[in-house]
């Protein structure tokens, strides 16, 4: 199937030495299905590149008077064209850190996962700790893990595993041991950065956000070196799904390694993905400098394909750790219905002051009163600064209230999430009442709405490994909110929230490209953009919804040069 469409180019490449023509394209694409995200127009058969641009859209006939003695020529026979994917929300850095690491399936069993860590135990016995990540919490009941679990199969090295969405982490004895973990021991911020404790007091093993990054800290887990290493790697995975740019949610614990990370990764030309990224302050204590620190990122931390000049504020936690802030207490748990990091007060400070100075803001909200609070920050900032060119994002809104719908469109604000998250939550449904399990990634409500919605894989914290990157995989889940390939699987309530294929496709290119404020350069194909294309073993607008998961990207092309092909 490949070599149809890089015969041509082979054949061409050999041409003889004649001097290239100057108004001759370098790449030229024909006999396409170009699905091109820009609504003048929608649709083209050719795309022709020179240099790193887009310098042709249109017929065959057009492309194919670009075409100079030494331009290759790729005949794609009626495939699908499309922008390059983009991530708007994931931790490219932070999961380099894992990309090595022990990666249990999020959706298995507990007795499954507790083979996964005996066997990884056995299969490096020099490892001086067991470092992994991706059991979902919810599954061990409202006690979570406890370290006994792990103390059968492993009780004489320290064990460390993170939670899928890394808002929490299961140790074993030793891990807790090491890290001097006792009943004296005090909470970070209790009921939200906490140690889960037995009725005597002792650490059961499951330590919640903040206490799971200090374990993380205080055992070695990472170092710059596998830090590294493990980026350039999932670029390249990046690369093979397609994707091609991706917001940086927060290099969360690697600040201020960050600069000599990217330096390294761009010297050694592994940086085949652009990104942007943002500074997020570490809590409270750092409200009042956040605006400032984030412009000394912008100032400072930026190369030719990487500028970190945002600001993220993380608000509130998750369902399944029951950390993320809601208006009503949590099932089998009275008197907790989550916390935010920030007082309305602080986030409006933060918020205010990033809209002053014309910074980009991206808040994690996943509970209906972090959300809530988060408009309402907005809301100041737009009253205060309606001048400002600052863009708004309110990230994986997994819960939210009927009230507030509407003032995303009213606010301006991007909706951002996870697609791969809206298949059925069968345990996280135990957590939270009937009415707002209807209200979970309410994505077509705020389509109706006018909202625009942006899409990332949150990786490493998708749930679903390196695979959890990919965008195919995400947007048939987006359009059935089924499980990947099972049409009897339940369907995530509500049914009405499916979204079209082309409205995922959007949220993947031009309204992912928006939010970054990059939307003049990437996102769409359009003459003089960017030429970030891939190409796409079937129509995904044509196949059975059920398969579109198992599309496979045959050519990926960033900033006109070739990064992945099949």
């Amino acid at each position: 199937m490949l070599s149809a469409i890089l015969l041509p180019v082979l054949l061409l490449a050999g041409c003889g030495d004649a001097a290239p023509d100057p108004d001759a394209a370098e790449r030229v694409f024909i006999n396409a299905r170009v699905y091109t995200v820009n609504d003048e127009q929608p649709w083209a058969e050719a795309v022709a590149v020179r240099d790193d641009r887009i310098v042709y859209v249109g017929d065959n006939a057009g492309a194919e008077a670009l075409t100079g003695k030494q331009t290759a020529v790729h005949d794609l026979g009626g495939k699908l064209l499309l922008p390059g994917f983009i991530d708007s929300h994931m931790h490219p850095i932070g999961g380099g850190a894992y990309a090595k690491a022990l990666s249990l399936n999020t959706f298995g069993e507990v007795d499954e996962w507790i083979a996964a860590i005996d066997e990884f135990a056995e299969a490096n016995p020099d490892a001086p700790l067991i470092f992994g990540y991706g059991f979902l919490a919810s599954t061990f009941g409202p006690g979570g893990p406890t370290r006994q679990m792990i103390d059968g199969v492993v009780p004489d090295r320290p064990v460390l595993i993170m939670d899928e969405g890394f808002h929490g982490a299961w140790a074993n004895s030793r891990a807790l041991e090491l890290l001097n973990i006792t009943q004296d021991t005090r909470d970070p911020a209790p009921g939200f950065s906490y140690y889960k404790r037995d009725a005597n007091g002792d650490a059961t093993g499951y330590l919640l956000e903040g206490t799971a990054g200090m374990a993380m800290d205080g055992l070695n887990a990472i170092t710059t070196d596998t830090v590294v290493e493990g980026t350039a790697y999932v670029f390249d995975v990046l690369n093979q799904y397609g994707v091609t740019s991706v917001f940086d949610a927060g290099a969360g614990g690697y600040g201020d390694e960050l600069p000599e990370i990217l330096s390294r990764l761009e010297r050694a030309g592994d940086m085949t993905v652009r990104i942007v990224g943002a500074y997020r302050p570490g809590g409270p204590k750092d409200v009042a400098d956040a605006v400032t620190r984030a412009k000394e990122w912008g100032a400072t931390i930026k190369g030719e394909r990487y500028h970190y000049l945002g600001l993220k504020i993380m608000d509130d936690g998750t369902v399944e750790g029951r950390t993320a802030a809601m208006f009503e207490d949590y099932q089998g748990e009275p008197g907790n219905s989550g916390e935010t990091v920030y007082t309305q007060e602080q986030m409006n400070e933060m918020v205010v002051g990033a809209a002053a100075a014309d910074i980009d803001v991206h808040i994690h909200a996943l509970g209906e009163r972090a959300v809530h609070e988060a408009l309402n920050a907005i809301e100041v900032a737009r009253e205060r600064h309606g001048d400002s060119r600052s863009r708004y994002a309110i990230c994986h809104i997994q819960v939210i209230t009927d009230q507030d719908l509407p003032r995303f469109a009213e606010l301006d604000v991007f909706a951002q999430s996870t697609p791969l998250w809206a298949s059925y939550d069968t345990y996280g449904e135990q957590f939270v009442s009937a009415d707002q399990f209807q209200r979970y990634w309410r994505f077509k409500s705020l389509a109706d709405l006018g909202v625009a919605l942006s899409f990332g894989s949150d990786f490493p914290a998708s749930g679903a490994g390196m695979l959890g990157m990919s965008p195919v995989l995400q947007i048939e889940i987006g359009h059935t909110r089924q499980s990947a390939g099972e049409a009897d699987a339940p369907v995530q309530p509500r049914e009405s929230e499916r979204l079209s294929v082309a409205a995922l496709v959007r949220g993947f290119t031009i309204d992912a490209a928006r939010q970054m404020h990059m939307d003049d350069e990437i996102g769409s194909i359009k003459t003089g953009k960017k030429a970030d294309l891939i190409v796409l073993d079937q129509n995904i607008f044509e196949v059975e919804p059920y398969s579109i998961h198992q599309t496979k990207v045959l050519l990926t092309l960033m900033d006109g040069e070739v990064v992945w092909q099949q």
